[in-house]
Parts: C-alpha cells; sequence; structure tokens
C-alpha cells in the first residue's frame, strides 16, 4: 500500500511556493520523491528557502517568476515551463492573494486583481498544463480553495467569489478530465498561520473568535498540507475526482 503513496520519477508544478502553505506542500512532495518546480511572483529562480529545502531531499528543483495578475506573464510561463519540462505530472494550483475592504466600499481594482489571481490564472494554466495530461492519459491537479469555498467571509468579497469559482472549477475539470486518467480535487485550507491572514491573527477580537470555533484548538501551518497533498497527487487517491477536501482543524463541522 505505501508505495502507491510514492512520486518517484514524477516532476511536480507548484505555483505561490515561495512561502506558506504552497512552501509546505512542495517540500512534502519532494520528500515522497518527487522533482520540484516553483513558481511566485517574487520567487529568486537561483536561490530561495524552497529551493534548498527541496534539493535536501534530493530532488532537482527549479524556480520560475510570474507576476499573475499579469495575464501575459502567466501565458508566457506556461509556454517557458512546458517548453523547458514537456511532462509535468502534478500541477498544485496554490498561488494565490487576497484583498480586505468591505463590500460597500471594494474598489475595483481590487475585484480585478484577486480575480485575476486566484481564478482566471487558475485556469489558464490548469487548461495549457492540462491539455497534455488528457493527452497521455494520466496526471494529478489539485487546487488550493478555501473555507469561503462554502462560506461568505467578511470583507473579502472577491477572495469568497473566486474561491467559490474553484470549487465549481475543480469540478468542471474533472467532469471532463476523469475518463482520461487525470485527476483533479482540492484542499480547502482553515484558518492557516500564513501571511493572508496576518491582520486576523494581529486583531486580539478577531483571532480570539476564531480560535474559540475551531475544535482542533489551534491554527493551522503549513506543514499540516504535505500528507493531504502527497495523497491528492499520489495513485492512492486514483478513483478521486472533483473532491475539495478540507483541512481546517473542524472548523466546517462546527
Amino acid at each position: 500500500m505505501m508505495e502507491r503513496f510514492s512520486l518517484k520519477g514524477k516532476t511536480a508544478l507548484v505555483t505561490g511556493a515561495k512561502r506558506g502553505i504552497g512552501r509546505g506542500i512542495a517540500e512534502a512532495l519532494a520528500e515522497a520523491g518527487s522533482d520540484i518546480i516553483a513558481v511566485s511572483a517574487t520567487l529568486d529562480p537561483n536561490g530561495s528557502d524552497v529551493g534548498r529545502s527541496v534539493e535536501k531531499t534530493g530532488q532537482k528543483f527549479t524556480g520560475y517568476t510570474c507576476d499573475f495578475a499579469d495575464r501575459a506573464a502567466v501565458k508566457a510561463f506556461t509556454s517557458q515551463v512546458l517548453s523547458d519540462h514537456p511532462q509535468i505530472d502534478i500541477l498544485i494550483n496554490n498561488a494565490g492573494t487576497i484583498q480586505r475592504a468591505p463590500a460597500a466600499e471594494h474598489p475595483d481594482e481590487m475585484w480585478d486583481k484577486v480575480i485575476e489571481v486566484n481564478l482566471n490564472a487558475q485556469f489558464i494554466i490548469t487548461r495549457d498544463i492540462g491539455k497534455r495530461m488528457v493527452k497521455r492519459g494520466s496526471g494529478k491537479v489539485i487546487f488550493t480553495a478555501s473555507l469561503l469555498t462554502f462560506q461568505g467571509g467578511i470583507t473579502v468579497p472577491g477572495y469568497a467569489a473566486s474561491k467559490g469559482g474553484i470549487g465549481q472549477l475543480t469540478m468542471a475539470f474533472a467532469n471532463e478530465w476523469a475518463a482520461s486518467g487525470v485527476n483533479v480535487n482540492a484542499i480547502a485550507p482553515g484558518y492557516i498561520d500564513t501571511d493572508n491572514t496576518q491582520a486576523l491573527r494581529n486583531d486580539p477580537e478577531r483571532s480570539a473568535s476564531i480560535l474559540s470555533r475551531i475544535p482542533a484548538g489551534r491554527w493551522g501551518k503549513p506543514e499540516d498540507f504535505g500528507g493531504p497533498a502527497v495523497f491528492l497527487a499520489s495513485e492512492a487517491a486514483s478513483y478521486m475526482h472533483g473532491h475539495t477536501m478540507l483541512v481546517d482543524g473542524g472548523w466546517m463541522g462546527r
């Protein structure tokens, strides 16, 4: 059974891999045997913490920089990475951003950037890399969804809309690609100790309120996502299609 979790001989592309959940997933995939291609808006291709961590496992690491808010840059990156790495076995769509402002005062610029990074870029990358998986008859795609795939949130309408869209996009791709041997699923993080939740953790009232609802009694950590990601990226999850897996410390069960 444990052999079915092995990723030896695989190559994974992880977006948003510089820090946080993306880095945690990249490191876990490498520990399971996969070579890693990493991309983030500010990742130094020639030297990064995630790159050094991956290389310590004995796996190959390749880094790229891409502004996911720039559609032309996303298309150029996708073209380049496919030229450099014709076979990508695992795609982790983790790159994302969040902009906070009350809905009645939420400017177009905030809305547009969040939708472009969190939804449009994810679709383009998945379409262009996934079509090769479909042609080959194998591949794994994992989106990073959110609790706001299921809930509305407060002061983050663009983020909620984008993550709701990710849940639907996961099922839409799965419906079309499952028969071709490509698994498309998502992981929905709860409240995690990352840059995206810094404002919440800095607010004593909001932080206490959130923590009181989490049955596990703590904020999540990036390393909490390694196991779920390796599972979904492996043959052990070969019959899972279109599923959004909650990794939330029990939040949605309350």
